[in-house]
């Protein structure tokens, strides 16, 4: 396999998003810095650049809520790419009160979100995920899926799919709905859960791959392991996908009374958990202490952005929102070096522009207040 294409964000337009009336920035450098205070609106401009590709941004918020508070008709998002085949512009935005967003590449309406994917994938790392580890399980589930969907571009309409009919059999087993309908609907759940949870291995296993691979090759982060667990993958071991279907229906059937009592399907892919360990402590991740805890993730971040870069073919965006805040200045310094070794470009946000001051040569470091973006000078 070659060298992916390199992805960048050349420049970024928005219209009454979030705190932004109007807006025209470009970026020129793989490694940027926006610093701000608290409040300026370094996050948003995340956001907005999380909205450019599947799924729902990274705080998954209502596309009614993006709009700038007063904006009467909605907001846009636009951006120049270069990428694969070259320039691409891609475009989305929100009429108040429509059902979706719209989307636009090179100027065509495009089909759906998944066709983002074929131009740019994006990661983020944020402060609310400090927690992923001692978090709830659907924490980990939603992290793990967004892991996926930047490999397999058809795993976030397999989850939506799974969900809604996750939603139909609850609904059935709560209205006494008849053997008949239950049985129709669980043929259509269970080679969903299976597609899914086949997904989610397979982008674990990469993982676990890639971080073994590095161990022992002096990375600043300490090496995590995943496992995906729960019940169903118990029973998915070594079980053929068809007949691995037909077993989590006969689960299903059985189970139809006890379901019903609980209120919800008790077992499935829907109730898997992805699992963590600090290897070199033998130990969960959960009960690392703070500051391990966010290396390891930080770590296992990197670690995704290389497979999903060497699966798809082309470098993801990295976002890392406050990443310098809480590392000491050897792992900052470790870090710079490290993202620029992996050939992405990145963008990080901090209320310090000295959080910055050991990036490397040909980063750029940007100012954030009053609604505009420019170069930080220290005059």
């Amino acid at each position: 396999m070659g060298e992916p294409v390199r992805v960048a964000l050349r420049s970024l337009t928005l219209s009454d998003f979030r705190n932004y009336e109007t807006l025209f920035v470009t970026f020129d450098a793989p490694l940027i810095a926006l610093v701000g205070e608290n409040g300026a609106g370094k996050t948003n401009l995340l956001e907005a650049i999380s909205l450019l590709t599947a799924g729902r941004g990274l705080r998954r918020a209502a596309l009614d809520d993006l709009a700038r508070r007063g904006a009467p008709h909605g907001w846009a998002v636009s951006a120049r790419i270069d990428g694969i085949g070259g320039e691409t512009r891609i475009g989305v935005g929100h009429t108040t009160g429509d059902p979706g967003r719209r989307i636009r590449i090179n100027g065509s309406d495009a089909r759906g979100s998944e066709m983002l994917l074929d131009y740019l994938r994006v990661l983020w790392l944020l402060p609310s995920m400090d927690g992923l580890f001692t978090g709830p399980a659907g924490d980990r589930r939603r992290f793990l899926d967004r892991l996926v969907l930047a490999i397999d571009p058809g795993h976030g309409r397999r989850v939506a799919d799974l969900e809604r009919t996750l939603r139909a059999r609850n609904r059935l087993l709560d209205e006494r709905g008849s053997d008949a309908f239950l049985d129709a609907v669980e043929a259509q759940l269970a080679p969903l859960a299976v597609a899914v949870s086949y997904a989610r291995q397979e982008t674990v296993t990469l993982l676990r791959t890639r971080m073994a691979s590095q161990a022992g090759a002096g990375q600043p982060f300490p090496q995590a392991d995943v496992l995906l667990t729960g019940s169903f993958e118990d029973s998915a071991a070594g079980v053929p996908a068809g007949d691995l279907e037909d077993a989590y229906r006969e689960m299903l059937a059985s189970g139809r009374y006890r379901d019903r009592a609980a209120g919800r399907t008790l077992q499935g892919a829907h109730r898997s958990d992805l699992t963590v360990r600090h290897v070199a402590k033998d130990m969960p991740a959960a009960l690392a202490s703070t500051g391990e805890q966010k290396a390891l993730l930080i770590g296992l971040v990197l670690a995704h952005a290389e497979v999903a870069a060497a699966t798809a073919g082309l470098t993801p965006l990295l976002l890392l929102d406050e990443i310098a805040a809480h590392l000491d200045p050897d792992r900052r310094r470790a870090l710079f070096l490290r993202l620029a070794e992996l050939g992405l470009q990145v963008m990080m946000t901090g209320t310090d522009p000295f959080l910055f001051a050991d990036l490397p040569q040909g980063s750029a470091i940007l100012k954030v207040a009053n609604g505009s973006v420019s170069p930080y000078s220290a005059a």
